[in-house]
């Protein structure tokens, strides 16, 4: 294909300027670039060729200031009423001028919003960016030995042109093409990560990685946005019983202990040996002042001593037997 033809690399990055060198050669290097040229051959299936999401924000860099610069971006397109001055304090390391990618995701989680780690392939990254997604990306614009690291976001991408849009650095619409990009992004081991209002769901997650993304949101973030993740993540894997009880659990804190039930009763049916299930079940069913039914419930737990799960059966299972007047 014509547009993967390439003739320059985006090196250093120093307050905001982009340099540029001749890197001859470089589109004949699969080996350097091998996404990319897997790209050439299968173009991602029900991708279109061009999107640009234009109405992704843009906030210039201060000096090696690109960590905030770029999450501003993402945070403010999903929904999140912050500046990159506001950023530093959360992610700018003076000692290292730069950010660090822990940081990095950890930051929105304060701001109610979901950061998740994309899996390191090109095809991801082009479909949540078709999606309406911009995707935080970090590269190593350095020249030879000498890194550089920087923060950019991927606003779009032009097949027949071969080019993808990043906001970055001092540059709101900064035209690279395929292969110049993944040569800068491939150093990082292809990081990426999105951040999301917690109802939005990438649409590359995978069930494991998305829940746990969840969990470490609901560990910092306001209990609404817990509520809306775990919705969206039983919506789309009904069967995940991780969501199921962290769903269950937001409704229960809420004292909505009726739709608590409903939601376990069906993660119940489907992982009829999940204990911790069972317990929380039994716990919710002694809260309606229905022992009878938690006990028998609560019976159905095999927890074995040096189980996890162990300690919090035998606290359930006290607890409905002292509500029944009985000894344990």
């Amino acid at each position: 294909m014509s547009g993967f033809q390439v003739w320059f690399v985006g090196a250093r990055l120093s307050a905001g300027a982009f340099l540029l060198f001749v890197l001859t050669g470089l589109s004949g290097c699969a080996s350097l670039v091998p996404q990319t040229m897997g790209l050439r051959d299968t173009w991602p299936q029900g991708v279109a060729d061009r999107v640009e999401l234009r109405e992704v924000p843009f906030f210039a860099q201060q000096e090696y200031q690109c960590g905030p610069a770029a999450l501003a971006t993402t945070l403010v397109h999903a929904g999140a009423p912050v500046t990159p001055d506001e950023l530093v304090r959360r992610v700018y390391l003076p000692g290292r001028e730069g950010s660090l990618q822990a940081e990095m995701l950890a930051a929105p989680r304060r701001y109610g919003k979901l950061s998740y780690q994309l899996a390191p392939r090109f095809d991801d990254l082009l479909r949540e960016v078709a999606a309406g997604n911009p995707v935080l990306v970090l590269q190593d614009n350095g020249i030879g030995f000498m890194s550089n690291w920087h923060y950019a976001v991927v606003v779009g991408f032009d097949y027949s042109a071969g080019e993808l849009y990043l906001r970055s650095g001092e540059t709101r619409r900064l035209a690279v093409p395929f292969t110049v990009f993944e040569y800068t992004w491939r150093k990082s081991h292809y990081w990426a990560m999105l951040t999301l209002p917690p109802g939005r769901l990438p649409v590359t997650a995978s069930e494991p990685a998305y829940l746990a993304a969840v969990a470490a949101m609901e560990r910092v973030a306001d209990p609404g946005a817990s509520f809306a993740a775990y919705s969206a993540s039983l919506e789309r894997w009904p069967d995940n019983v991780a969501a199921s009880i962290g769903l269950a659990n937001r409704h229960y804190a809420r004292g909505e202990l009726e739709q608590a039930e409903a939601i376990l009763r069906r993660a119940h049916v489907r992982h009829p040996d999940a204990v911790a299930v069972i317990n929380n079940l039994a716990h919710t069913l002694s809260d309606m002042k229905r022992n009878e039914e938690a006990l028998a419930m609560i019976e159905q737990a095999a927890a074995p001593a040096g189980s996890p799960y162990a300690a919090a059966v035998g606290e359930t299972r006290t607890l409905i037997l002292q509500r029944l007047g009985r000894e344990s």
